[in-house]
């Protein structure tokens, strides 16, 4: 009976300690995470610009897919319901349905929404991290030390080789988003394509809600 006890006492100590390593492997320091962000955000931020195709999944209103364009802070964004220009302070957002344009300065959350990109700033500052490796992924996990901040937890999948993002998942108001993108491609952008240009669009109704 001795015999039994000791060795099941062995058994669980060496499988604690199994799990113990295992999470210890899982789990990287906030270093790593940081240095996995620091060079996605180095591809994602080429000078040129970037292209890519997405899909959010809004728990709201369900998936939503399109194309973004992305140069520094600036982003331009087109789905078949709409097209998002941002030139780094102000948004205008054409609604095709209504031919109407809303002109506004959007907050970290909204940017987020429409631009799966911004966590390659905001991670910077005000967040713990950790990382995981999954596959040929690298998972970095990022939670808000302030829970008052729009983006109160996010998850971003990221290549191992390329250090290209493929998933970006958000906690917004208690409800989870996520963007799945593919087609990553760097390419030369104009600045003008961040910028909302009435010829264009000489019909439609300008609202301005700033």
């Amino acid at each position: 009976m001795i015999m039994k006890h000791t060795l099941l006492s062995i058994l669980l100590v060496a499988a604690m300690a199994v799990a113990s390593s295992v999470q210890s492997m899982a789990q990287s320091n906030p270093a790593q995470a940081r240095a996995i962000l620091d060079k996605t955000s180095k591809v994602i931020g080429h000078k040129s610009g970037v292209s890519a195709s997405f899909t959010l999944n809004n728990p709201t209103t369900g998936n939503v897919s399109g194309t973004i364009a992305v140069k520094g802070g600036k982003f331009n964004a087109r789905t078949p319901q709409a097209i998002v220009w941002f030139n780094g302070k102000t948004q205008w957002t054409y609604m095709k349905k209504n031919n109407e344009v809303n002109i506004s300065t959007p907050t970290q959350a909204q940017q987020q929404m429409m631009n799966p990109y911004t966590f390659i700033n905001v991670y910077k500052t005000g967040y713990k991290m950790s990382s995981a490796k999954a596959g040929s992924s690298y998972e970095v996990h990022l939670v808000a030390q302030n829970q008052k901040r729009s983006i109160q937890e996010m998850y971003v999948t990221v290549n191992s080789n390329t250090y290209v993002p493929s998933r970006v998942k958000m906690k917004h108001n208690g409800r989870w988003y996520t963007v799945t993108i593919s087609n990553f491609s760097a390419k030369k952008l104009s600045d003008s394509l961040f910028a909302f240009n009435s010829k264009d669009y000489p019909s439609a109704e300008v609202i301005d809600l700033r």
